[in-house]
């Protein structure tokens, strides 16, 4: 069962990860051990707002039950973490479970250290308790490159060789992915500026907005190409992208990314900071996804984001993004759907709902006092799946704002709809995803209506998923 399944505010997501109480956001360091996944994130245990930031951690056998573990990582007073453990990943290091975080001390002016922690008993099928070394292994950014922002180091195998990224902004606006050599993890060499916002494909996929990139994210796929993913900063979180290429060396001992193609990665306002596991066959994403509501709303519920559902992520033949839902989500499915026609069906308060069309499709969800509607519209001909708000509002306290419809260009037969309390994740066939959060007004109507060239349809309610 998910970690928050008892919580009474309607719109807390049961089946998705977030602590009972207090602030969540980036997911970090994804990791697979002994049979188990666990998954970390930053939190503020005490209050639901950005601030105190500690590493939550839960686990699981199976992407769906997940399991509440003691805080792995706190503030050290007098440490590099004093002011806060900030995102990173989890490595296997010769056999020890080792955390590589940001780290920033109370004398920081925006730049980040990266700081170890391993786990104190490896043998610890929970991963329970973790000692953060003392000393930074990387005290700051390289000189000579005029670097403002630093932070959030992915540590990735290539080439035989243990490499890492971090995330980088220059003085001159321009956002980069710095790359180091860290076979060693006491021991980084800086190998060189990866990708940086002036390569053509990336300016085109981007824009020119971001100042720095954070997060990012590096995944193989089974064809050779590589995927690097990145959140786009532009003083505050913005949106994240993805940029498809190969690897190559650069013959001064680092290497260069050859940028092939790129795009949005999420196409929703509610979507930041995904982290990705790399798996022997596959690849894991999680983002998180920030609340857009009033914060006086926040502290009345006492709790502040969630993780998004994990996807599976990869990418097509032509470079876009490949991306479904993890297959171990259907674990949550009840015995029997609760639709598997077109018409009108009443809804559910979590469901995961897909619907197949063959021609201009309209999928309606929800209807408000008014008369609007909250619906999602599939026009395979035109290659086009818009989903429209109707009059349901958000008030971001970061993040985009606007509740406009969202017009994602996807040649898309199918979408499959997974909402979970305030959470709504739409996924485009398998090449587009969009991630909103979506709160209900008491006299809303939970409805849906489906019309249309139907092909099929078919949702299930979630069910908490039993033990053994």
């Amino acid at each position: 069962m998910s970690p928050a399944a008892h919580s009474p505010d309607p719109h807390a997501p049961r089946f998705r990860v977030r602590p009972p109480a207090g602030w969540i956001n980036d997911p970090n360091g994804p990791f697979r051990w002994r049979g188990r996944h666990h998954l970390f994130y930053q939190h503020n245990p005490d209050a639901p707002v950005h601030a105190n930031v500690h590493w939550g951690h839960v686990s699981s056998p199976d992407l769906v039950r997940w399991e509440h573990h003691p805080i792995a990582l706190a503030p050290t007073p007098g440490g590099p973490d004093e002011a806060g453990c900030w995102s990173g990943c989890v490595v296997d290091d010769d056999g020890v479970p080792t955390a590589v975080y940001t780290g920033v001390d109370r004398h920081h002016t925006g730049l980040g250290t990266i700081c170890l922690a391993r786990a104190a008993d490896p043998d610890d099928e929970a991963l329970a308790e973790w000692k953060p070394l003392p000393t930074p292994v990387v005290t700051g950014p390289p000189a000579g490159l005029d670097v403002v922002m630093y932070r959030d180091p992915f540590v990735f195998r290539w080439g035989g060789r243990r490499w890492a990224l971090v995330g980088a902004g220059h003085a001159d606006g321009t956002p980069s992915v710095l790359l180091y050599d860290c076979e060693d993890l006491a021991d980084w060499r800086f190998a060189g500026v990866l990708v940086a916002g002036d390569d053509p494909v990336a300016a085109e996929a981007f824009g020119d907005g971001a100042v720095g990139w954070e997060c990012p994210q590096l995944y193989a796929t089974a064809g050779g190409d590589w995927v690097l993913v990145v959140s786009l900063w532009d003083k505050e979180p913005c949106a994240t992208g993805y940029l498809t290429g190969r690897l190559h060396p650069d013959g001064r001992g680092g290497a260069r990314f050859e940028v092939r193609t790129g795009g949005r990665l999420d196409h929703g306002r509610d979507f930041y900071a995904p982290a990705v596991l790399q798996e022997t066959d596959r690849a894991l994403l999680w983002g998180w996804s920030w609340e857009a509501r009033a914060q006086s709303e926040v502290e009345r519920a006492g709790w502040a984001g969630v993780l998004t559902s994990p996807r599976v992520v990869d990418v097509h033949p032509d470079g876009a993004l490949r991306v479904v839902p993890a297959p171990e989500l259907e674990l949550l499915r009840a015995a029997e759907p609760f639709v598997t026609a077109p018409g009108r069906s009443p809804l559910p308060e979590a469901y995961d709902l897909t619907v197949r069309a063959d021609g201009l499709t309209t999928v309606s969800l929800l209807r408000s006092a008014s008369g609007a509607e909250l619906t999602v519209r599939l026009d395979p001909d035109q290659g086009t799946v818009t989903l429209d708000r109707g009059d349901w509002p958000r008030t971001p306290g970061i993040g985009p704002e606007g509740s406009a419809p969202i017009v994602v260009r996807a040649p898309a037969r199918e979408v499959r709809v997974l909402v979970d309390g305030s959470l709504f994740e739409l996924f485009a066939d398998d090449r587009a995803m969009v991630t909103e959060r979506v709160y209900r007004r008491p006299d809303d109507v939970r409805e849906l209506v489906v019309a249309g060239a139907v092909a099929a349809v078919t949702g299930w309610e979630p069910a908490p998923p039993t033990h053994g």
